[in-house]
């Protein structure tokens, strides 16, 4: 399990135009995205007493959640992810799921998925009878993101976040999306081993501190 550096930080409109300029003088916009733009839906998982989401409010060290993702809408890439955090470092494992795949978790037929051929989609298939994980609600958001090579490093710009509430519809086009509350601009700064002077020095902000925000619980509040 390849642990990261990750750091969080609320921006104010400003900073985000202080920051955005800094970075892209020295980063590369994610090659993915048009000019590292793009939108991001996500359906994460959680057991009937919120395991995970009690766990992030409560700031436990060890934690894992589950989401399904995709981007674009495009539903011929959708990625299964397992978030791990372990004081303070985090690993993502992923996987390819295909459409008819999601259809399946949504619909709670996932007998054959104890066989998957991937161990990522077997785990979620015996968390998902053992401990009663399900799919809890949509995030919605638009990113920016730039990679710097040197220490794998990836600075991304988060806003405009919504939420489906109780909505599980995650490629559903016409699935209602909601502001999720009075949500900041969200940056996260992820790298390796080492994190390069040139990229400190660009996205230092010398009265904010890292926080913990979450998309997930900031969605949570409202179903």
């Amino acid at each position: 399990m390849k642990l990261r550096h990750e750091l969080k930080f609320e921006l104010s409109a400003g900073e985000l135009l202080i920051l955005r300029s800094r970075v892209a003088a020295v980063m590369h916009p994610d090659a993915h995205g048009d000019g590292g733009l793009y939108t991001v839906r996500s359906l994460y998982f959680d057991s009937a007493s919120d395991k995970a989401l009690r766990e992030k409010q409560n700031g436990i060290s060890r934690r894992e959640k589950f989401r399904i993702r995709c981007y674009n809408g495009d539903t011929d890439f959708i990625r299964l992810e397992k978030k791990t955090k372990l004081n303070g470092l985090g690993c993502k494992e992923s996987t390819r799921l295909t459409e008819t795949e999601v259809g399946q978790i949504l619909s709670g037929d996932i007998e054959t998925f104890s066989e998957h051929p991937s161990p990522l989609v077997r785990e979620l298939y015996v968390k998902m009878r053992v401990e009663g994980l399900m799919p809890k609600t949509l995030v919605e958001y638009t990113r920016e993101a730039y990679t710097f090579p040197a220490g794998n490093v990836r600075v991304t710009f988060d806003s405009d976040i919504r939420t489906g509430l109780r909505a599980t519809e995650l490629l559903d086009p016409e699935c209602i999306m909601l502001p999720a509350g009075d949500a900041p601009v969200l940056m996260e700064l992820k790298w390796d081993e080492y994190l390069p002077r040139i990229i400190e020095d660009a996205v230092r902000l010398p009265e904010r501190r890292a926080g913990a925000f979450s998309k997930y619980a900031q969605c949570r509040i409202y179903g």
